[in-house]
């Protein structure tokens, strides 16, 4: 005599207790309160045939790897990484994370634009959203406030090639007086390599002789438990006059 064993059933969002539900959850307890999951969730709004949305925002992160990953991605990417997200929730997550990034920038700009920790805050969430190497230069008045931020060239995932040219055109056209320059490492890894020590010094060589201030050159890595901090500062290091 066979036993007639019912199938299980996928749980449901609404088979959630209400105050476990993420949106029901941040309203009552505040966005802190909520996992990295949930908040995904939250923009995602409907899982799939099967996947509850919690499941479905878990596997999205696991397939970005991070969520640090997650949030380098173009919509288009997002749809590629993850069965199942189509346009509609890959524009939505993309739009999030740039307004997020945007946000921080929007702060920390109208600070004073001396030291590596300001450099770091203002920069890392775009520096971090590359999977390319890409230099880029911050143009300062003389209170060392912010005038303009310039893309000057873009590489590969392990090197930037550029020329002073590049680097102080803009800076002669907008009347800088100073300049930061900040590239990143997709690597995570913020170790100067042979070529960023030679930009430097040509840089620094070069604003001496333009009478520009060279305020800094930043490496902007990831966090991580083997370095006590994302960044590398040559000014810091003592490796800018």
């Amino acid at each position: 005599m066979s036993e007639n064993v019912e199938a299980e059933q996928p749980l449901r969002l609404k088979d959630l207790a209400l105050e476990e539900r993420p949106r029901e959850k941040l309203l009552q307890k505040g966005r802190a309160a909520l996992r990295d999951e949930e908040l995904i969730a939250i923009f995602l709004r409907t899982g799939l045939r099967g996947c509850n949305v919690l499941e479905l925002a878990a596997r999205l992160k696991r397939s970005a790897g991070s969520l640090v990953s997650l949030g380098r991605m173009e919509a288009s990417e997002i749809m590629q990484c993850c069965k199942g997200i189509g346009a509609a929730k890959a524009a939505t997550l993309a739009a999030v994370f740039e307004l997020g990034q945007r946000a921080v920038a929007e702060e920390v700009q109208r600070e004073v634009m001396d030291t590596p920790e300001t450099i770091y805050r203002y920069m890392s969430p775009e520096m971090m959203s590359y999977s390319q190497e890409t230099l880029v230069v911050l143009l300062l008045d003389i209170r060392r406030h912010l005038m303009r931020k310039c893309v000057v060239a873009k590489g590969t995932a392990s090197m930037v090639v550029s020329h002073p040219r590049d680097i102080f055109r803009e800076a002669i056209n907008c009347n800088a007086h100073a300049i930061v320059l900040v590239h990143n490492h997709p690597s995570g890894d913020t170790t100067p390599s042979k070529a960023d020590k030679e930009l430097t010094r040509v840089v620094a060589d070069a604003a001496e002789l333009l009478r520009i201030r060279f305020i800094d050159h930043v490496i902007i890595g990831a966090p991580g438990n083997d370095r006590s901090l994302p960044y590398y500062s040559f000014s810091a290091h003592g490796l800018i006059p």
